[in-house]
């Protein structure tokens, strides 16, 4: 890992359960169940607000979604 991304505070915790996981970039949809989602770095929200972010990446379920800055900052991870 590059040195300024071992002290990225995105990565206090990363999610290991993404690795090597098939991801698709998808438009978040809200359901009667849950209206919003958040980045599972950064804690962004996606959802329909005008204010939140309304695509990302995903898992083809539409579990664990990612923002795009976070995606291009960790694909490698």
């Amino acid at each position: 890992m590059e040195p300024e991304k071992e002290k990225d505070w995105r990565l206090f915790a990363p999610p290991k359960y993404l690795e090597k996981k098939h991801l698709i970039h998808a438009t978040f949809v809200p359901t009667e169940r849950w209206d919003h989602e958040h980045c599972v770095f950064c804690w962004e929200k996606f959802g329909a607000n005008p204010d939140w972010l309304h695509s990302g990446y995903c898992e083809p379920d539409g579990r664990h979604w990612i923002c795009e800055q976070c995606f291009q900052d960790f694909k490698e991870l």
